[in-house]
C-alpha cells in the first residue's frame, strides 16, 4: 500500500501544551521504517501549516484559539482530500482537533468514490461538544460533533460538503463523557461502546459487528486513534489520562482485526504529548500499533528490553 505521513503539529485544541511535538516523536520512534519493513511504500509529506487567519470570537467565552483551529481545519480538509486520491493518509497529531479536518476531507473523498465513510473512534472521550456546550473551551472536544453535522458550527467552521452519518460512527473505549455530550449522543445514532461494554462482551465482538456493517455497504473506514484510548499504565504520554483504558493486547487485537478487514483507508494518530512520555515508550507503542494495523503481528515482534 502507498502510505503518506502528514504531520499536523496542532496543540491549541488541548488544555496542555506539548502535542505539537507529536509528529516528530512518531517519526523518531521509527514509524516510516516500521511500515516500509512491512512492504509498504511510504512518503513523508512533512508538517502542514494553516493559512494566515484573522480574529474570530464566539459568544461562549470559554472557547479559545477558535480562528486558529478553523484555519487548521480548512487546511486539513483540503489536504485529506487531495492526498487520499492514490494513497492512504496517516495524520500525525497533534491534538484531536485535527480530526475535524481529516475526517471531513476523507468524507469528501469517500463521496467522490461514491462510497459511504465510516469512522472508528478509539478514545476515552466522545468529543461531541459543540461550540456552545463546551465548558473548557478546548476544541479537541468538538471534532465529532462538527464532522457529523451537529448544529452550532455554522458561521465559524468550514461548511461541510459531506457530513458523516452519525449511524456510521462507532466509538470504542469511552470512559469520560460530559452530561451535555451524553444527552446529545442518546439522540444521535452514534454507536458508543464504553469500557464496561468491552469488559462484558470483549472488544472483538463489538468491533466485528461494526466492521461487518462497513463491509456490507462497501464503505471506506477512517480510524482515529487517541493515546488516551490506551490505559495510562502503558501509554502515559497524554494530557487527558483516564484510568481503565484498553490493555496492550486489546489494542493490538483491534489493530489486527482492522488489518484483516482490509477496510481502513485513513488513520489519525493523536494526542501524543512527548513532554509527558517516559523515554519514548508511548511513541513506540503508537508505532507498534500502527504496524499491527498495517500487517504486523505480535508473534513477529522480537523481545525488546526497555
Amino acid at each position: 500500500m502507498d502510505c503518506k505521513l502528514i504531520g499536523v503539529p496542532l496543540q491549541i485544541g488541548a488544555g496542555q501544551l506539548g502535542c505539537e511535538m507529536g509528529p516528530s516523536a512518531l517519526r523518531i520512534a521509527g514509524l516510516k521504517s516500521a511500515l516500509e519493513e512491512l512492504g509498504h511504500k511510504v512518503s513523508d509529506f512533512g508538517n502542514v501549516a494553516p493559512a494566515p487567519f484573522g480574529e474570530l470570537v464566539h459568544p461562549n467565552p470559554a472557547v479559545h484559539h477558535l480562528a486558529e483551529t478553523v484555519a487548521w481545519t480548512e487546511a486539513l480538509v483540503e489536504i485529506a482530500f487531495q492526498e487520499s486520491e492514490n494513497a492512504m493518509p496517516i495524520f500525525l497529531g497533534g491534538d484531536h482537533a485535527i480530526s475535524a479536518g481529516s475526517v471531513a476531507g476523507m468524507a469528501r473523498r469517500a463521496a467522490a468514490r461514491n462510497r459511504p465513510l465510516f469512522v472508528l473512534w478509539l478514545d476515552a472521550h466522545t468529543d461531541y461538544h459543540t461550540l456552545e456546550t463546551t465548558r473548557s473551551g478546548n476544541l479537541h472536544g468538538t471534532p465529532v460533533a462538527y464532522y457529523s453535522g451537529r448544529e452550532g458550527f455554522d458561521g465559524y467552521f468550514p461548511a461541510l460538503t459531506h457530513p458523516v452519518d452519525p449511524a456510521n460512527i462507532c466509538m470504542i473505549g469511552i470512559r469520560s463523557v460530559d452530561p451535555a455530550e451524553s444527552a446529545a449522543l442518546r439522540q444521535s445514532g452514534v454507536t458508543v461502546h464504553d469500557m464496561r461494554m468491552i469488559d462484558e462482551h470483549g472488544v472483538a465482538v463489538l468491533l466485528r459487528e461494526f466492521l461487518a456493517r462497513v463491509a456490507a455497504v462497501n464503505g471506506l473506514l477512517h480510524v482515529s486513534l487517541d493515546v488516551d484510548f490506551l490505559d495510562p499504565a502503558i501509554a502515559p504520554a497524554v494530557g487527558t489520562t483516564v484510568p481503565g483504558g484498553a490493555t496492550f493486547r486489546e489494542a493490538h487485537l483491534v489493530m489486527e482485526m482492522l488489518c484483516d478487514s482490509g477496510l481502513v483507508s485513513s488513520l489519525d494518530l493523536v494526542e501524543l504529548n512527548p513532554f509527558l512520555d517516559e523515554r519514548g515508550r508511548t511513541a513506540r507503542l503508537m508505532v507498534d500499533l500502527t504496524a499491527s494495523l498495517m500487517g504486523k503481528r505480535v508473534m513477529d515482534r522480537p523481545t525488546r528490553a526497555d
